[in-house]
């Protein structure tokens, strides 16, 4: 799933676009009908057909485009993959526009399409190909600066799919949502329905919840439980990252919590007063940024009153970045790698925004530290733990050593964060000697995944064999994973998908738990008469050849019956027994004992049998190194 959310101007059609796209019409409140303009924030839905077939469920967020109601907008735009930024065709480029443009890139948005709409209301061609200039010199200084220009009427439906088409090639080009086994919730509207109690809604991300999973809603660390999930009114039983999540929760009422709020797993995160931050002014700011000023802090649906606290500089001018400690009024939930967005409460302005770089400094920072500075430089590559997943994400099955060198953190710092990491559950370890290497969640799923895809493609292919040969396996992995997987990590992965219950093994092999040899009537009566053929003929048994003819000419049941030790194949297509292989070979053990050696001749009067029989009987042993051969005769090793 993604999450796709509009920007840009009053009265520009983003409503309307959005009813276009999705059949939903995204205003709910009574004085949006009226006022005939979003106020709050609005949400829809559709399926989008990719290129290649698939579908891609997708999910709306509508912003009000209003100036007085920029808060609202910033409390709907932080957790989408995609922004359409609307520009109307009769109007142009707007101060809203620039606004929210600059609110887009500050918050570094993974892709953005822009969409000129009401080409309906301009009857001159030459018009729209000025509004599209202006359009391309707006975006020219942003992250945005290649996004397409699609023209729409969504009233007529023209370009309505030219849109969709070119919104499905920018989200196929996104990487998935990362999975860190630290869900987080940010909650953007609070309701309650007769029969269900309290709901919830947001976009998911860092993790998944489950129904019945107890959850706690910071900064309050109120206690609660999931009792239901919906995912576009649809009922189901897990959100994942990235998916808009309707939360029904068991434990809080309506009244108990607010817009900005975040649902998170027990003891998994930890509210903060004050947070470490890079910082990145927009360039017509009205007048510098200095310390102990009062901001407005928004991050994901929150909205927080903030001091800042400028580190190293006396004032950060427009356009200048800088490094801020933010002491918050409130508590904020945030983590390393959040973006956030700065304004000044009055007179109301953006003022810029970045990125948290230490959600939980140890102390208040002496403004000009050379070391917190160069602390702060550090984390501003990427928080640690982004740092150490973009390594691992980049060259799985490091070790620590390697991911210190490959991350730049240090050995202390990446120790630290590998630490973290597991702990939380966000990547895994394959415990090898002399060093364990790691994984990211994502990449041990896969691996696991293909444990299962391997095996359950040998069990289909070769039903009457108990377990895939370990060479065979780590063959197959080293193809679905595409990448050289030497022994001693593949047995290291596989106690990992042993240990977690997902693959059963012994020393040989390796197979599906659950997985058992299952015979038809038919070859379980041939296997009963083989078997008792051979047990008539005691030490002469008929060969190979006939052996399996017995069978039915069935190589799998040969092969399955060789595999469970049930026949021991010898050479010269001798076959035996078990039964009677090991009382053979208790014969030439205790034979030998008794008179100190044994000759081929000897072994042959011994049983009664042919030589033909004993001498692959006696090289067996020899083989197995039980026997040692001296001239023409075998002694005990």
């Amino acid at each position: 799933m993604r999450i796709v959310g509009t920007a840009g101007h009053v009265d520009h059609g983003k409503s309307t676009l959005v009813r276009a796209l999705t059949g939903i019409d995204p205003d709910r409140l009574k004085e949006e009908k009226a006022r005939g303009m979003t106020i709050d924030l609005g949400f829809a839905w559709f399926d989008l057909p990719l290129p290649g077939g698939a579908v891609e469920p997708i999910g709306v967020v509508d912003v009000p485009g209003h100036i007085d109601f920029i808060k609202n907008m910033l409390a709907g735009v932080g957790g989408i993959d995609a922004a359409l930024l609307v520009i109307a065709a009769d109007e142009g480029v707007m101060p809203q526009t620039r606004e929210h443009l600059a609110i887009l890139d500050l918050l570094a948005v993974p892709s953005a399409l822009v969409v000129m709409t009401k080409i309906d209301l301009v009857g001159d061609p030459e018009w729209l190909d000025l509004v599209e200039l202006d359009i391309g010199e707006l975006l020219q200084e942003t992250r945005f600066a290649a996004a397409p220009v699609v023209r729409v009427s969504p009233m007529t439906g023209a370009g309505v799919d030219t849109l969709r088409g070119a919104l499905a090639g920018q989200l196929t080009e996104l990487t998935p949502r990362r999975d860190r086994a630290r869900p987080r919730l940010p909650i953007d509207r609070i309701f309650s329905l007769s029969g269900f109690g309290t709901i919830v809604t947001g976009t998911l991300s860092d993790g998944s919840f489950a129904v019945g999973d107890a959850v706690e809603i910071l900064p309050g660390k109120r206690s609660a439980r999931i009792r239901g999930l919906q995912t576009h009114k649809q009922q189901v039983d897990a959100g994942k990252p990235g998916s808009r999540l309707a939360m029904n929760l068991t434990g809080v009422g309506v009244d108990d919590l607010r817009r900005g709020d975040v649902v998170v797993k027990p003891n998994s995160i930890e509210a903060a007063h004050l947070i470490d931050v890079s910082v990145r002014l927009l360039p017509g700011v009205a007048k510098p940024l200095r310390h102990n000023a009062r901001v407005d802090f928004f991050s994901g649906a929150a909205e927080k009153p903030a001091v800042v606290r400028l580190l190293g500089a006396e004032e950060l001018k427009g356009g200048e970045s800088g490094w801020l400690q933010l002491r918050l009024a409130e508590p904020v939930v945030a983590v390393a790698g959040d973006r956030f967005i700065l304004r000044q409460p009055s007179p109301s302005e953006t003022l810029g925004g970045g990125v948290v770089l230490n959600p939980h400094p140890r102390r208040r920072w002496r403004r000009f530290d050379e070391r917190v500075i160069e602390r702060l430089q550090t984390l501003a590559h990427g928080a640690p733990d982004e740092v150490i997943l973009d390594a691992l994400g980049n060259r799985p099955f490091q070790t620590a050593a390697e991911l210190a060198e490959n991350s730049g953190l240090g050995v202390d710092a990446a120790s630290e964060t590998l630490a973290e990491l597991l702990n939380a559950g966000a990547i895994a370890r394959a415990v090898m000697s002399p060093e364990p290497r790691y994984m990211t969640l994502g990449q041990r799923n896969q691996v696991m995944e293909s444990f299962v895809r391997a095996l359950g493609s040998y069990h289909a292919e070769h039903p009457l064999r108990r377990a895939m040969p370990r060479g065979e396996l780590r063959s197959r992995l080293q193809e679905s994973l595409g990448r050289a997987v030497d022994v001693r990590l593949f047995n290291a992965l596989a106690e990992t998908a042993a240990a977690g219950g997902i693959v059963s093994a012994d020393e040989n092999g390796m197979w599906l738990p659950g997985h058992a040899v299952r015979l038809t009537s038919d070859q379980q009566q041939r296997m009963e008469r083989t078997l008792q053929t051979l047990a008539d003929a005691g030490y002469a048994p008929p060969n190979a050849q006939d052996v399996l003819q017995m069978l039915g000419g069935d190589e799998r049941l040969m092969e399955m019956l060789v595999e469970q030790d049930r026949l021991v194949p010898l050479g010269g297509g001798v076959i035996y027994r078990r039964e009677e292989f090991e009382a053979m070979l208790a014969g030439i053990r205790g034979y030998i004992a008794e008179h100190g050696s044994m000759t081929l001749a000897e072994a042959r009067d011994h049983f009664g049998v042919s030589r033909r029989y004993v001498q692959a009987l006696l090289e067996e042993a020899d083989a197995r190194r039980i026997t040692r051969r001296e001239g023409d005769t075998r002694v005990l090793r």
